[in-house]
């Protein structure tokens, strides 16, 4: 009694150490980072990307010369000699001729408010340009990082479904190698079912390759985060464009916008042309000293450039200018009806794609499942073949891996149409 009593103990505490030792273990095992939530792949894009540090430095660069242009120009100090004799008994002196004088001036060009006013407007138009930038790199990093992060999560559920599909298919061969061994089947299976084994390990292989490439795609946005597990995919079966309002939808399209602001940048310049068709005055005050015998004197001089052919200057500047507005509308214009023609391309395409995965889901993926069981119920019963089983289950396997393929398609049309227009722009 006592030996069992202590053999008992023994074992108590051997199970004792074994689950304090497995809780030390997990204890201090480093932690796992959290999956990568596909918001958060939005943010980190964000987060790291220069091309918006670099919109940012060109706005504020552009504003600050708009203060600078509202201010008017600079006074200038001018200090000379004036009339100092170079030969004669007074060569180089500066006091003994009564002309030789010492001056020292200030001159300022008295720039016309409008003026200023037009050139501070054109470095105004300058920041919103660089502004109207950033939402586009907005657009475009959300777009790219989005698409990357769905490739690599549908890739990452295909290989769910492949390596379903190797364990099936490695029990098939057990199977058949079974049947062979008991004379109940022919060696031929036994060479089908590895062959199907073969072909799917190469369609993992290529699988495996295909999600490097997506976690490399991904890793262009988002850095070495990019290596983390992902989280949930984002519901994607709804759009945030109308196809009924494109065109009022996309008046917020990030590059319609940009081309907007070049257009008002465009005219700005022909504004600032504009008012040098007028030229400003400069005034000067100079002081002279002269020899201690002479008189110092003062000057006051008002210039100003004559622009005496303003319409072979002037005047072609400005219609060179205006005819850049121009251009810019043009092309705004035209743009707008391209991506109206896009987006409409696309929304259909993705409403043809949600069609044939309700297809997939409601006929297609069944029917495959159940030529699956069909087939492997009559192998199973004697009256039929391995060969069919293999058959329908790569039948089965192919309408999966197309479902998610085209799934994965679809999601990426759902992110080119979703972020158009960057979160939080649709209604800006």
């Amino acid at each position: 009694m006592h030996y069992a009593l202590s053999r008992f103990g023994s074992r108590s505490s051997r199970i004792l150490f074994f689950v304090t030792a497995l809780l030390m273990r997990d204890a201090l095992a480093p932690a796992q980072p959290a999956a990568l939530t596909f918001d958060q792949a939005l943010q980190l894009a964000a987060e790291r990307s220069q091309q918006l540090v670099a919109n940012d430095a060109a706005a504020r660069a552009a504003r600050a010369m708009s203060m600078a242009a509202a201010e008017g120009a600079d006074p200038m100090l001018t200090v000379g000699i004036n009339n100092m004799p170079i030969n004669g008994p007074d060569a180089f002196s500066l006091t003994d001729d009564f002309m030789t004088m010492r001056s020292i001036g200030l001159a300022r060009e008295l720039t016309r408010g409008d003026r200023r006013d037009a050139r501070s407007a054109q470095y105004v138009r300058e920041a919103e340009v660089a502004e109207a930038g950033r939402v586009v790199a907005i657009a475009d990093l959300q777009r790219g990082a989005a698409a990357a992060w769905l490739e690599r999560y549908y890739q990452e559920r295909i290989r769910e479904v492949l390596i379903q599909q190797r364990t099936d298919a490695s029990l098939q061969i057990e199977a058949a190698d079974l049947a062979f061994r008991s004379r109940a089947g022919p060696q031929v299976d036994i060479l089908a079912a590895r062959s199907s084994v073969a072909e799917i390990d190469d369609r993992v292989a290529e699988n495996a390759r295909d999600i490097e490439v997506a976690t490399l795609r991904l890793e262009r946005w988002i850095g070495d985060d990019a290596q983390r597990s992902l989280g949930a995919a984002p519901a994607t079966n709804s759009i945030s464009l109308q196809a009924t309002d494109l065109e009022g939808e996309l008046a917020h399209h990030p590059e319609i916008a940009l081309m907007i602001k070049q257009e008002e940048l465009a005219r700005a310049g022909a504004d600032v042309a504009r008012t040098n068709k007028r030229s400003n005055w400069t005034v000067e005050v100079e002081y002279s000293q002269r020899a201690p015998d002479f008189s110092n004197m003062v000057s006051v001089n008002f210039s100003k450039p004559l622009q005496w052919r303003e319409k072979s200057r002037q005047d072609q500047e400005l219609a060179a200018l205006l005819s850049v507005a121009e251009q810019a509308h043009a092309e705004r214009q035209e743009e707008t009806r391209a991506h109206v023609a896009d987006a409409r391309a696309l929304i259909a395409t993705w409403r043809a794609n949600r069609e044939r995965l309700d297809r997939y889901a409601e006929l297609i993926l069944p029917l495959a499942a159940e030529r699956t069981r069909a087939a492997a119920t009559a192998y199973r019963a004697g009256n039929g073949s391995l060969g069919a089983v293999l058959d329908a289950r790569v039948g089965e396997m192919d309408a999966r891996l197309d479902h998610l393929n085209l799934e994965m398609e679809t999601a990426v049309l759902w992110a080119e149409l979703n972020f158009l227009i960057p979160n939080g722009a649709h209604h800006e």
